[in-house]
């Protein structure tokens, strides 16, 4: 299914393996903002501790003995991720709880989906090398 017919709130919905269908420039220009959020490495961090947090869910409280950053800055990097469309957010009293919007993982993952290699057979195994001449080296 290609991107084309994605919302706009939702860029990644839809999309296809970059090495199956090249991207249109607007679909490369709505992906780019999500790319650049998880290229930074506190935010990187970040989405890696949400995940792997117990009940893949965490507030700023639980995240912030691991950096030496101040909370503010921790809740400034949540809100990229948010504002990207990769966290989930829910207010409970005066805390927020950020969740890892599972679609958008996936998403990810058809996105940087390895195409199969014509020189690996389905096995796994690599072809045995091969002399200029063709015979096995």
């Amino acid at each position: 299914m290609s991107m084309s017919g994605c919302a706009p709130d939702d860029p990644l919905a839809g999309c296809t393996p970059l090495a199956r269908e090249p991207l249109s420039a607007e679909q490369a220009a709505a992906i780019a903002p999500m790319l650049k959020a998880v290229a930074d490495p506190v935010r990187l961090r970040l989405l890696s501790l949400v995940l792997s947090h117990q009940d893949g869910e965490a507030c700023v409280c639980d995240l912030q003995p691991a950096f030496d950053l101040s909370q503010p800055t921790i809740s400034h990097h949540l809100k990229v991720l948010h504002d990207a469309g990769l966290l989930h957010r829910e207010k409970r009293g005066v805390w927020v709880y950020y969740r890892v919007r599972p679609e958008a993982m996936q998403a990810f993952l058809t996105l940087f989906a390895a195409v199969p290699d014509p020189l690996v057979d389905p096995t796994g195994v690599a072809p045995p090398a091969t002399t200029t001449a063709g015979a096995p080296a």
